[in-house]
């Protein structure tokens, strides 16, 4: 049976997607519903990777296929491709399996050549519809399929209505298309080197290869790149029978979402323009209508859209994007899809859709991606700053967040400058051309365009602060300047951005950080509620704990006691007990840093009121505390009665070739007891000042880089043995634990051995990815990108915890220390511990807890959730 490659719309539905594309598998759902949506076909993405695979051509059973829907179309609608009495015109659109708006290529009014034009002038009786349809065609067709620069046809445009007065597009009259029409052949003729297409067949073969062709262009691959969507996906592409909006004052085309893309409340949210197309809404060339007034210019229609979007909304269960057509009176629904969204309103609607019975809590928490609550707390400007400052214009408040930076007024100089300052994007419009400037500024500014607008949509799906259609501002691409309410702005200048009202101000504004909305603390304790897997965090000091349980964290999974070694009223203690000259020295001054980090220990186990507190000893080796500066050296030597070189000499001593692999963690303890047993003891001391003001101690005490039984259960004698004399001296009674950091290789692979000198394991995977690897993490940048590139490496291991090799040795290590205490407290405290995709699987292999940062608590409780989810699917399929 011959392979199906071309699927008429009445033949597919939405479980399609990887097959039809997004776009063609909602037109099919659509379809199917009963919605009145355009006849046409969709070639699959099997058909693009062919393509591909064919050296860049349409294999003859594709065009089979193609011709023979075509027919089928042509007899479905009484029209004709190419006739000169009743000619069908039809729109090339692209269909990714995920939505890339604005990153594909589009091309309308495909058919229309000198003879058909007439024939749909004569059709219509509208001759003015069939030139501008006309002229349209040719510029998209040349932008697209022949890469012909845009702005050539527009100087032609702008030229025509500056001649005759005109301010709108739509004010031309026939005679004026007309003549636009030869000069857009002329242009054609004189880019390409040949004429403008007549053959109708050619044209549609023409475009079908260049979507094929788009998926491969620069602005897709970078959006690709930043949305981590696979390059072997393909894209489907829909050819679908053209309803016209540019007929008359009758016809018009919009887009709108279900509900507010920026807040996510409950109303239509869109804009429509009268007599024209598509494009004309999203290129933001003009400025549209609000969809309600829709309601007074066409009330029966817009009471129509209305249940349509309910209807759709209901029946994928999540906000809808739709893009619609009036031709003559009557409504058609050219596409729909998952809505692009902020990230408040990520949150809002799936909350209310929980509360309105359309989907589970579960449903809700899996919709909320850690890109969305990285961008979540947008920062907003301080009141008494922004009172004083002065306001330059005010457009739409296309996508909230506040932002400062110099205004740039090209990608690529974006782009450079945000190499070493903030920027700001600033256009008369965007386009997908200015993808990657749009990406390295803190704000995009528009003169012109709506709240569907490129700028619009892309700065919303990516979080940036975003303002449109200021139209009052003057840019001057030449001079690189902006001028605005009365004044002169250069590249380069400051100015303010306030995505949240629309307001754009002189200079700097000071900046306050948000604060997460009660609707979003409702899906977290939602998250709560469906989790299994405990979330702390790691913090160094009682400031970092305060945050860390503001955001909910159930304890400190990792406190790094050298962070407090470096602090300024300590550290020189630190270097002269590194540098003393003997063991007695070096005890003198260990016993003066001990009640300094008593005290730090102490106000830590206060903010956690009981909640477990895990301290890593001693880990990295100490040559990373001495001086390097002559200044300082030549003032410790003075301090410790040593020249400049004995001292200088003892540093070098100290230093390694390889300190990751070399002289630290728990070899320090081995080989200078002492200076683990002052941590011990001011451990201790803390942990008895805590009980004797009623606070709850619960301490776990970490020995690091443990990779011999031997080393765990020599230190855990020594620790067990100070901390239980501490406990009797001072008639205390407090909780604590000894355990490990699992990071070497080896450890993983004894771990049945040391679990018997251990009441917890907690997996170091910045060091156990290092050591499993061979990496250096410090050195790994210059070449993980380029393996990245080149598929050697999916993710940076760094990054995204290792499935293959690193989670491996992890499940070795799980398992033969449950053999041994089933119950022992297993946790992950390294910078994986944040990610959710590493959450997930540390889910999957049996670990209790995750310890990260505490500005990742927030992602943690969430993924901890989703992994609940995924371990409850999981099962329910077994």
């Amino acid at each position: 049976m011959t392979k199906k490659y071309v699927y008429n719309f009445s033949e597919g539905n939405k479980d399609m997607r990887s097959l039809l594309g997004g776009k063609g598998a909602n037109l099919a759902e659509m379809k199917g519903l009963g919605i009145n949506v355009p006849p046409g076909f969709t070639i699959t993405t099997e058909s693009c990777n062919s393509y591909y695979e064919n050296g860049e051509r349409i294999k003859p059973e594709i065009l089979k296929q193609i011709n023979e829907q075509l027919e089928t179309l042509e007899k479905t609608i009484g029209k004709e491709l190419g006739s000169i009495e009743n000619p069908l015109l039809v729109s090339v659109r692209s269909g990714a399996v995920f939505s890339m708006p604005g990153m594909m290529d589009t091309i309308l009014n495909l058919g229309l050549n000198d003879e058909t034009t007439i024939a749909l002038a004569k059709k219509n009786n509208n001759y003015r519809f069939a030139y501008d349809s006309y002229r349209r065609f040719i510029q998209m067709f040349s932008d697209v399929v022949m890469d012909v620069e845009k702005y050539k046809f527009e100087e032609v445009l702008t030229r025509v209505k500056n001649e005759n007065g005109y301010e709108q597009d739509s004010d031309m009259n026939e005679k004026d298309l007309f003549k636009v029409v030869e000069e857009f052949k002329e242009i054609y003729k004189k880019e390409v080197g040949r004429e403008f297409p007549m053959s109708v067949k050619e044209q549609l073969m023409l475009a079908i290869e260049a979507v094929f062709k788009s998926w491969n262009n620069n602005r897709a691959k970078v959006y690709r790149r930043l949305h981590n969507i696979s390059d072997k996906l393909g894209t489907a592409v829909n050819i679908q029978a053209m309803v016209f909006g540019n007929m008359g004052d009758n016809c018009g085309t919009g887009v709108s979402f279900s509900r507010n893309p920026v807040t996510g409340e409950d109303e239509l949210f869109g804009e429509y323009l009268i007599n024209a197309q598509g494009e004309d809404v999203v290129a933001g060339i003009r400025t549209p209508k609000n969809i309600s007034v829709l309601a007074e210019d066409m009330p029966h229609l817009y009471k129509e859209f209305v249940e349509i979007s309910k209807k759709l909304e209901g029946h994928y269960k999540d906000m809808q994007d739709i893009e619609f057509t009036i031709e003559d009176g009557k409504l058609y629904i050219l596409q729909t899809r998952n809505a692009k969204r902020t990230p408040n309103a990520v949150v809002e609607v799936a909350v209310s859709l929980v509360e309105e019975g359309v989907i589970s809590k579960e449903e809700a928490i899996l919709r909320v991606g850690t890109e969305e609550i990285n961008k979540l707390l947008h920062s907003t400007f301080e009141d008494k700053s922004l009172k004083q400052a002065q306001q330059l214009t005010q457009g739409l408040a296309a996508s909230p967040g506040a932002a400062v930076g110099a205004i740039y007024f090209t990608a690529h100089e974006a782009v450079e400058a945000a190499k070493t300052k903030p920027v700001v994007l600033v256009r008369e419009e965007t386009s997908p051309e200015d993808i990657e400037g749009m990406v390295s500024s803190e704000a995009i500014v528009t003169l012109r365009g709506g709240m569907t607008s490129h700028a619009a949509v892309v700065a919303r799906g990516m979080g940036k602060c975003c303002v449109c259609g200021c139209q009052n501002m003057i840019i001057n691409y030449d001079e690189k300047t902006l001028k605005i309410a009365g004044i002169t702005l250069k590249e380069g200048d400051v100015i303010s951005v306030d995505g949240s009202s629309g307001k754009v101000y002189l200079g700097e504004v000071d900046k306050i950080d948000a604060r997460f909305s009660d609707r979003f603390n409702k899906l977290l304790g939602w998250a709560d509620e469906i989790r299994s897997l405990k979330v702390l965090a790691n913090a160094d000091n009682e400031v970092d704990a305060k945050v860390a349980f503001e955001f909910g964290a159930e304890g400190i999974g990792l406190c790094r006691t050298e962070h407090m070694f470096f602090e300024e009223d300590r550290i020189s203690l630190v270097r002269k007990m590194i540098l003393a000259s003997d063991t007695n020295e070096r005890i003198r001054f260990l016993d003066r840093l001990q009640p300094i980090q008593s005290d730090d220990f102490y106000k830590i186990f206060k903010e956690a009121k009981g909640k477990s507190v895990n301290i890593r000893l001693l880990d990295p080796p100490l040559h990373e505390f001495l001086p390097k500066d002559e200044k300082t050296v030549k003032v410790i030597a003075e301090e410790i009665g040593v020249s400049v070189s004995q001292l200088e000499a003892k540093i070098a001593s100290i230093a390694e070739f390889n300190p990751m692999m070399g002289h630290r963690g728990c070899r320090l303890g081995i080989t200078y007891p002492e200076i683990y047993l002052m941590q011990a003891k001011a451990i201790s001391s803390a942990a008895i000042r805590a009980r004797k003001e009623r606070i709850e101690v619960n301490v776990e005490i970490m020995i690091p880089l443990v990779g011999l039984e031997k080393e765990l259960a020599v230190l855990r004698e020594q620790i067990v043995e100070l901390v239980e004399k501490e406990i009797q001296l001072y008639n205390a009674d407090f909780n604590y634990k000894v355990g490990t950091m699992i990071e070497i290789p080896r450890a993983c692979v004894v771990a049945d051995k040391i679990a018997e000198h251990a009441d917890f394991f907690s997996f170091g995977t910045n060091d156990l990815t290092q050591l499993t690897f061979g990496y250096s993490r410090d050195d790994a940048e210059k070449f993980i990108d380029i393996y990245k590139k080149k598929n050697i490496l999916e993710s940076d291991p760094f990054v995204h915890l290792d499935e293959s090799g690193v989670l491996e040795l992890m499940k070795i290590a799980v398992n033969k220390a449950k053999v041994v205490k089933p119950n022992i407290k297993l946790g992950i405290c390294g910078e994986h511990g944040g990610d959710e995709k590493s959450i997930l699987l540390c889910s999957k292999i049996g670990l209790g807890y995750v310890s990260c940062s505490p500005y990742r608590v927030i992602i943690a409780r969430i993924a901890a959730a989703k992994a609940a989810i995924s371990d409850i699917e999981v099962a329910l399929t077994k």
